[in-house]
């Protein structure tokens, strides 16, 4: 990551509310308290929300030497990794985060180091995400299903298919239509158990 050197700028604050109900009040007084000469508020809008009207234009006008700050990380961030690409867009401009409440501040060497854990815990949670994803369509191929679609082929289906191949004398064609599946899903799921060394779309 390439980080500008953060010059005296301006503290600028962001708040969020996740309802129209719920009242930033704590959250402004906190920033305005802490310096913040503007503080850019979001109402009624949810942390899993892409769009964030208050928060698009409050990115768009900082510039070099200001400091972005929250009352919460989680005001900020939609998830862990979507928080530290902000952060980190952030510093490659020049400009520095500092949230409140966890008392994290990249101008500080502690608070770099913190946010350097984030990411790094970030980088695991993505990769334990995709390795649960890879053994969980692995496991799906291996039972007859493909994706995270609802299988074709249920148990009582393929023990219908290995009876009747098993068995002889019925092509795949033939299971396919005794059994009401395609033909290819027939051949697929021999596949997936071994069993289609003889087996042929026929």
């Amino acid at each position: 990551m390439t980080t500008r050197s953060i010059a005296t700028g301006h503290l600028v604050g962001y708040a969020r509310v996740s309802t129209g109900a719920q009242d930033a009040s704590l959250q402004i007084d906190e920033l305005e308290r802490a310096g913040c000469v503007r503080v850019y508020t979001d109402h009624g809008v949810s942390g899993a929300k892409t769009s964030r009207p208050e928060l698009d234009r409050c990115l768009d006008r900082l510039e070099q030497g200001d400091t972005l700050v929250v009352w919460k990380l989680d005001r900020l961030g939609r998830s862990l990794s979507h928080l530290i690409i902000t952060v980190e867009d952030l510093a490659a401009r020049g400009v520095g985060f500092r949230s409140l409440t966890e008392g994290i501040d990249t101008s500080t060497a502690a608070g770099r180091l913190t946010l350097g854990i984030f990411s790094t815990l970030s980088s695991f949670e993505r990769d334990l995400i995709r390795e649960r994803t890879t053994a969980g369509l692995a496991a799906a191929r291996s039972r007859g299903r493909v994706g995270g679609r609802p299988p074709v082929i249920d148990q009582r289906k393929g023990r219908s298919i290995r009876t009747l191949y098993t068995g002889g004398g019925y092509t795949v064609s033939e299971i396919a239509l005794e059994v009401g599946v395609s033909r290819a899903s027939v051949y697929n799921y021999l596949k997936a158990q071994g069993l289609s060394g003889a087996a042929t779309l026929a």
